[in-house]
């Protein structure tokens, strides 16, 4: 047998040198992914070429795009309109507070020195937006020309009418009224407080009844512009279904494929809103002549006010909202099933 020795299995499996390990990359602020500008920058590109491509779009079909707004224009234009003549018919009474008049008949031997004295200080109290006197004479005087007496009325021996201060309350509200009615008919030299609380009943029910006829008409109207708007998208939507699967196809997200549908919509808005607040300018313009000429008949110069600029611009806001929500529902309801197969 050999005299060599076989190295010991530890010898054997000596440890190698450490293989040199690969020098580490030093991290840059780079690798964390684009800034805040740079996310930012795309962003508005991203809401920039929506807009346009909309805009692009919408001008292929000039006609189509004009009547779609003026469809929901007239839609608009109808509660609109409805609650601005409700707006001027009350102001053709002047007021409606002053329709609600508090009627004070002073005592016989008030003088007009203590009537003037009492009109001042009704008209310092809190509910009170205005007082007026009038006297014995003054009342005398209207009394014989409104009743056609007049030849009657100068054979009595004396003026049998009292001085009157007609008082305006500053809201209509039968509770509040019938309380200052009270509080007034205490003061000194009045003989008679009187308000006609059954015109005042009759004032509010109309009232109340206008203003849920035009809320009725408003929700009525907004459901058929939702309709409306929600069928044009869908129509858009169809005419580009294969695009649409495409950019899924390749990543694109459901805000993505969104954004261009929701400016479309608020587009739609924007031009109903200008068309409707033109209708409603040139109704107003155009009804203003026939009201002026019937109202001078009358020895009264009233006339029509037009459309408030704060309305108009509530209306032509509502109008891009209307639009932009009326988008979101037909593309919510369409994009699922836009998934790529």
């Amino acid at each position: 047998m050999s005299a060599t020795r076989s190295p010991k299995v530890s010898e054997r499996v000596a440890p190698k040198a450490a293989d040199p390990q690969p020098p580490k990359k030093k991290k840059h602020d780079d690798d964390d992914g684009p800034d805040f500008a740079t996310l930012f920058r795309a962003w508005v590109e991203s809401h920039r070429a929506s807009l346009l491509d909309s805009l692009r779009r919408l001008g292929k079909q000039p006609i189509g795009s004009f009547f779609t707004c003026m469809v929901m224009a007239v839609a608009l234009s109808l509660p609109m309109g409805l609650s601005l003549l409700l707006n001027n018919v009350e102001r053709l009474g002047g007021s409606w507070q002053r329709a609600a008049q508090i009627s004070l008949y002073l005592q016989l031997d008030a003088s007009p020195q203590q009537g003037e004295a009492l009109r001042e200080q009704i008209k310092g109290m809190p509910g009170v937006a205005d007082a007026e006197y009038v006297g014995r004479d003054q009342a005398l005087e209207e009394f014989q020309q409104q009743s056609g007496l007049g030849e009657a009325l100068r054979e009595l021996p004396e003026n049998p009418l009292p001085g009157v201060v007609l008082v305006t309350p500053n809201e209509v509200d039968k509770a509040t009224l019938e309380a200052l009615r009270q509080k007034l008919s205490e003061l000194p030299k009045v003989q008679q407080a009187q308000l006609d609380l059954v015109w005042v009943e009759r004032l509010a029910a109309i009232l109340k009844l206008g203003d849920r006829f035009v809320f009725g008409l408003t929700v009525l109207l907004v459901s058929a512009l939702l309709l409306v708007i929600g069928n044009t998208i869908r129509l858009h939507i169809e005419n580009r279904r294969t695009e649409i699967e495409v950019i899924k196809l390749v990543g694109g997200t459901d805000s993505y494929v969104r954004r261009p549908f929701l400016y479309m919509g608020a587009l739609y808005g924007f031009g109903a809103g200008l068309l409707s607040w033109g209708v409603l300018a040139f109704g107003l313009n155009w009804l203003n002549d026939a009201v002026v000429g019937l109202a001078g008949l009358y020895g009264s110069d009233f006339a029509l006010a037009g459309v408030p600029v704060a309305d108009g611009l509530s209306l032509l806001l509502g109008a891009v909202l209307l639009g932009y929500i009326g988008a979101w529902i037909a593309v919510a309801r369409h994009l699922r099933e836009l998934a790529p197969k």
